[in-house]
């Protein structure tokens, strides 16, 4: 599959070049199919009327979620503390710092961040979600993790995931934001867009 490279998507008007759609639409029931009407439902009636957050909420009253789980990162415990202050008004909410049990670098050999220090806390994603599994959440909130931590957070997760936020340190967590999109081809001396990413993961 290449649907980025795509320059059609006649999917949108409703072909399916997978030959998998009725395989597909049989897999849509229960919690699955509950789930596909709430996010539709909520995209048809406020499409960019709300924020990702107002859309979190809707979301989860509308799936009738009573308990919420937060997993965030240490750095983003301001906003956490605001975010769960928020969504308190509606759900019960647990939520977990990256940090939690204070493990160690030094039990998994890990590399340091700070060189010099005598101890240095892991983050613990599988932590975070066994702890969200006792809590018995039923949906999980990613705010910030590290990239990898999320993954593993996710996997471990009893509960459905969200990100509200993703950690990306250099772009005010906001991976999209720069606009390394809207060059032209002549800032970047006639080469493809593409290729502008390139310097930055050297």
């Amino acid at each position: 599959m290449n649907c980025a490279g795509c320059k059609a998507k006649t999917c949108y008007k409703g072909k399916d070049c997978t030959k998998i759609a009725e395989d597909v639409k049989i897999v849509y029931k229960g919690d699955a199919l509950n789930s596909l009407r709430v996010a539709t439902r909520i995209e048809s009636r406020y499409y960019m009327k709300k924020n990702r957050i107002e859309e979190l909420i809707l979301y989860a009253k509308e799936m009738n979620y009573k308990r919420l789980g937060v997993a965030f990162c240490i750095g983003m415990e301001k906003e956490a503390e605001i975010i769960c202050d928020l969504l308190s008004q509606y759900f019960d909410v647990s939520s977990v710092c990256c940090k939690v049990c204070g493990i160690d670098k030094s039990y998994f050999e890990l590399e340091r961040l700070h060189k010099d220090a005598e101890e240095e806390a892991m983050c613990n994603p599988i932590g975070q979600a066994m702890i969200l599994n006792n809590e018995k959440t039923d949906l999980n909130i990613i705010l910030g993790l590290c990239i990898g931590h999320d993954t593993l957070f996710t996997k471990y997760s009893e509960a459905p995931v969200t990100t509200l936020a993703v950690k990306d340190r250099v772009l005010a967590h906001n991976p999209l934001g720069r606009d390394i999109f809207h060059v032209s081809s002549e800032q970047i001396g006639g080469r493809k867009q593409e290729t502008l990413m390139a310097p930055m993961l050297s």
